[in-house]
């Protein structure tokens, strides 16, 4: 069987093939997936979204002989959103945990202005392919719903709706597509959601091309994030185990900063607006607490910016729906990226979550009061908690309060 270190050898080999747009192919995930012979393959694809170039990836289950994908099209496929400055080469750990165990299809999709998504001929936000574009909430919103409809439901036998994954801004966006089109989405999984986004600065609306100031601090901003050394900082405080993530990781983030478009797309993200929810509430908490689906929350622990102390409020806004289910469990020995740093604890959660018919209390998430996984960078335990189980110091309660 392949180990975690096989995993990310064998990803890591996948990434140079990606530029040929080549699946990647493996076998033997888990001993369960040995077992039973099963494999699976991760393959890069392209759609056109206004015209701009978007990379997305489709994993499934995979025929051993012809490596074709063997999904089941009557289920609802699962689409995993990204954190901020990667792209879907981000969730290459939790793609085939999920596959383990169902044969439903997964995708991920880069943003635009990030991975592999781009408008065509970037010229530093002055190209007539980037004229009025603004890298906001709104446009990845827009995008994400074109992409279920024109890109996922199509391929799956009258399926009417999909269930998302979100990690950190991957969280922002699910609620505001959530909101916008619940006629789309099953159920909602957040993992360490971030609650604000847009900065809405003023003297400039974020639409292309930056005037002189933005462009300048967007440059000189966009230049000091995407060096190595800073993200190899921002990763060590990400991360609760330094072994999640090594240079290749780095390195790929990266090399998502290298194209001609990464400075004026990074000014446009900076003066962007948060993203519109339909109605008066512009509030983030409210609105997910408008939600017409099931949500689950998890949280790793270590999580130096979104803390479960975010997920407290979370969970006391999903309590004022009716006929509708949350739950919330929370990952010791994690930070900010679950669907990378505890892949195999992410894996099985969801999909108990997407499977399940009644997702109330008579569905086991945990397998017992706590769950133990075995990562090769550390061990990690998984327990179900209340709100009322979720300690909350001085500091946290002021930062809530803020947000």
């Amino acid at each position: 069987m392949l180990s975690n270190v096989g995993i990310i050898v064998c990803l890591t080999i996948w990434a140079n093939l990606a530029k040929a747009s080549t699946c990647f192919t493996a076998t033997s995930v888990t001993p369960e997936m040995k077992a039973e012979g099963t494999w699976f393959s991760i393959c890069p694809r392209s759609w056109d979204f206004r015209g701009h170039h978007i990379g997305y990836e489709e994993a499934a289950r995979a025929h051993p002989e012809t490596g074709d994908a063997d999904h089941d099209v009557r289920k609802e496929p699962i689409l995993l959103l990204n954190g901020f400055g990667v792209g879907s080469f981000h969730q290459h750990r939790l793609m085939p945990q999920l596959l383990q165990y169902d044969d439903r299809a997964v995708y991920g999709i880069d943003y635009l202005g990030q991975g592999r998504s781009w408008p065509v001929d970037c010229q530093d936000g002055n190209s007539e392919n980037e004229k009025d574009l603004i890298y906001s909430a709104d446009t990845w919103v827009e995008q994400i719903v074109n992409f279920i409809d024109e890109v996922i439901l199509p391929k799956h036998n009258g399926i009417q709706k999909i269930h998302l994954v979100g990690n950190s801004v991957g969280g922002y966006l699910s609620v505001a597509i959530a909101r916008r089109r619940p006629d789309l989405i099953a159920s909602v999984t957040l993992l360490n959601a971030t609650p604000v986004w847009g900065l809405n600065a003023p003297g400039w609306s974020g639409h292309l091309p930056p005037p002189a100031l933005p462009r300048k601090i967007g440059r000189f901003l966009f230049d000091k994030i995407r060096d190595l050394e800073t993200i190899d900082k921002y990763l060590e405080a990400a991360y609760s185990n330094n072994g999640a993530f090594s240079m290749a990781l780095s390195q790929q983030i990266r090399g998502c900063t290298v194209g001609n478009g990464g400075h004026a797309a990074f000014a446009s993200i900076l003066w962007s607006p948060p993203a519109t929810f339909p109605g008066e509430v512009q509030d983030w908490f409210r609105n997910l607490g408008k939600l017409d689906c099931d949500v689950l929350l998890i949280f790793g622990a270590a999580d130096p910016w979104c803390k479960p102390a975010f997920a407290k409020k979370m969970i006391k806004e999903l309590s004022n729906r009716e006929a509708l289910e949350h739950r919330y469990l929370e990952l010791s020995n994690v930070g900010h990226c679950p669907n990378h740093e505890a892949p195999t604890a992410v894996g099985k959660a969801v999909s108990k979550w997407v499977s399940a018919h009644d997702r109330g209390a008579s569905l086991a998430l945990v397998d017992g009061p706590q769950e133990v996984f075995q990562e090769h960078w550390g061990e990690i335990a998984m327990r179900e908690k209340s709100a009322a189980d979720i300690p909350v110091g001085l500091i946290d309660r002021l930062a809530v309060a803020f947000v």
